[in-house]
């Protein structure tokens, strides 16, 4: 019988559709296989046809904005937002507007047209992470931001309209609106409970093991109880921490070995599926608190948001996550992290 599940961050109800039920090779999707074009702008030698680097790790010798690199960062070509100027908030009668302020950035994250990050080496893969770190670090010196945004589009389906690895990181002058719900979810948990939320679950999870995926010293990659999405999983620090980016080397590394093994567990069960990922962290000004837990969301793209979903907020997801979780835990990869079983 179908089951509707409510998640105890957000108070999401969703709807876990068991009559429907999908295994991974049910669902109609294109496998994200990448192939050289030519002209890639992300590519060495077309450098001139990005933006001027913000950022870059790995080059030794030569100019700015020539070869050599391993990660480079540039303004995005086609911004969502603007860096220059002011808010200028205002209100024209019952409606609130500002400038279109912010800032938003690609971090190119392999010179190999090919590459993924399940393909990367671990080291290159914390190199995106301390990327992510070194940039949004920077950004929050700007006064006019109050988030920023990391995320990943990987294959077309999931809204890449560049198949070079890349990812991207975009600087707000407000909270949105979603983090803001969840922050302040956890924020009402802890006022009752005196724990965070995060915690509670990876505790209880860890005990369970039902929805547990794999786990290392820091991290635990779980599928969400009530996922709105078939496959979703959660990468979360099995310590407390609010923010992403005030973590230090032990951590980014072995974020690193859950991100690849995670991504190599999906691209096995799901035959290299497009997925999109997030970090979720605390808001500028509110990086150090006790009751919000900041983790990475994935959530490969294997159904569409209908009306449906769009008519009520809530989803339907026809695999349950124990079912998700025992394919990706049993998925066959070769790894050189280690797998803790419950």
């Amino acid at each position: 019988m179908p089951e509707l599940r409510k998640d105890p961050i957000v108070g999401r109800w969703v709807i876990i559709s068991t009559e429907r039920g999908r295994r991974p090779n049910d669902f109609l999707r294109e496998s994200v296989v990448s192939k050289n074009v030519p002209n890639c702008p992300f590519c060495p030698g077309s450098e001139t046809k990005t933006p001027p680097e913000i950022l870059v790790y790995g080059r030794n010798g030569g100019g700015a904005n020539s070869p050599g690199w391993s990660i480079r960062v540039v303004p995005n070509k086609f911004p969502a937002l603007g860096i220059e100027g002011d808010l200028d908030r205002e209100g024209e009668g019952l409606f609130d507007k500002m400038n279109g302020v912010g800032a938003h950035e690609v971090i190119i994250e392999s010179p190999d047209h090919l590459a993924t990050l399940a393909s990367l080496p671990e080291r290159a893969v914390e190199d995106v992470l301390w990327a992510y770190r070194d940039r949004m670090l920077d950004l929050k010196n700007d006064k006019r931001f109050r988030y920023v945004l990391i995320f990943k589009n990987h294959g077309e389906a999931a809204g890449a309209s560049v198949e070079h690895p890349h990812s991207q990181l975009i600087a707000l002058p407000i909270v949105p609106r979603r983090v803001r719900e969840e922050v302040d979810s956890c924020w009402h948990y802890y006022d009752e409970k005196e724990r965070c939320i995060f915690c509670d679950v990876i505790r209880q999870e860890r005990d369970t093991g039902e929805r547990v995926i794999c786990e290392n010293e820091h991290f635990v990659t779980l599928a969400p109880y009530a996922p709105r999405f078939p496959f979703e999983t959660w990468l979360l620090p099995k310590v407390h921490g609010s923010s992403f980016e005030n973590n230090q080397s032990p951590i980014y590394a072995s974020l690193a070995r859950m991100l690849k093994e995670t991504l190599m567990r999906l691209d096995a069960v799901l035959d290299r599926p497009p997925f999109n990922f997030m970090i979720h962290t605390s808001p500028i000004g509110e990086e150090i608190n006790d009751h919000y837990h900041w983790h990475m969301e994935i959530i490969p793209k294997l159904t569409k948001v209908a009306g449906f979903e769009w008519g009520t907020g809530f989803y339907i997801n026809p695999t349950p996550p124990e079912e998700a979780a025992r394919f990706l835990r049993e998925a066959k990869i070769v790894t050189p992290a280690q797998t803790i079983k419950k």
